[in-house]
């Protein structure tokens, strides 16, 4: 738990710091953060398509398939039916104080479920929980940009855009440290996180850079893929 708790608090500071890119208006890193977007989806396809879903199978066995579905189902929930504004980036138009509010909210249970995750990750093993932490910490940023960019949209001052973004941290923290007392989460915390992380690479990140023109975007996203490629089989000799 110590192990996976650490590497969570590490995770929930990017939601902070993309978080400051937006309050203090950081062009390059904004763009830069753009790029973490491709990169994150790729690295984070991989990690869960060949890591996560096997070992969920593994764990939770004629469960999983439906455990991944509900975490697939319940993030679409959250962020797309029940939240009536959100996108992964930075929003540039005005929008109304609740539709950051209800962003919030949604963003609330995938960060939850990115502590849960990560623990259910060392769970099975530390090279499964630091690919895991990878895939996480790669999104964190743009994550960050996106509720503080909705609460500086929505009219709220830059100590509340901040305030948001260290509170879905926070909930990162959380999903860590109630994984070894809930039960549901012990058994089958990984099929659930398993569909959370499936769903924010494919539909959440992905579509944020699909109508874009140039190449380096779609360069980001398949070296996202090797570079996960090369950095398992690298922790597979250490571990």
């Amino acid at each position: 738990m110590n192990g996976a708790l650490v590497y969570a608090v590490v995770a929930a500071a990017g939601n902070v710091v993309g978080a400051i890119a937006v309050t203090r208006r950081s062009v390059t890193s904004l763009r830069a953060i753009g790029y973490f977007v491709a990169f994150g989806a790729g690295f984070m396809l991989s990690v869960c398509l060949t890591e996560i879903v096997p070992a969920a199978l593994a764990r939770s066995g004629a469960m999983a398939p439906v455990m991944i579905l509900a975490g697939y189902l319940a993030v679409h929930l959250t962020q797309h039916t029940v939240t009536p504004h959100f996108h992964f980036g930075e929003e540039t138009h005005a929008v109304s104080a609740v539709a950051g509010t209800s962003a919030l909210i949604g963003l609330l249970l995938h960060t939850f479920f990115d502590g849960v995750a990560i623990a259910s990750a060392f769970l099975i093993g530390p090279q499964l929980g630091v690919m895991v932490f990878v895939a996480i910490l790669l999104h964190k940023l743009p994550e960050g940009v996106t509720i503080a960019s909705l609460m500086l949209a929505g009219g709220r001052p830059p100590v509340i855009a901040l305030r948001a973004a260290a509170l879905l941290g926070l909930a990162t923290v959380a999903g860590v440290l109630l994984t070894d007392y809930v039960g549901v989460l012990v058994t089958h915390g990984l099929a659930l996180s398993g569909g959370v992380t499936l769903y924010v690479a494919a539909s959440n990140l992905v579509p944020e850079f699909q109508g874009k023109r140039g190449w380096g975007l779609p360069a980001a996203f398949f070296a996202g893929a090797v570079v996960f490629y090369v950095t398992n089989l690298m922790l597979e000799r250490i571990w």
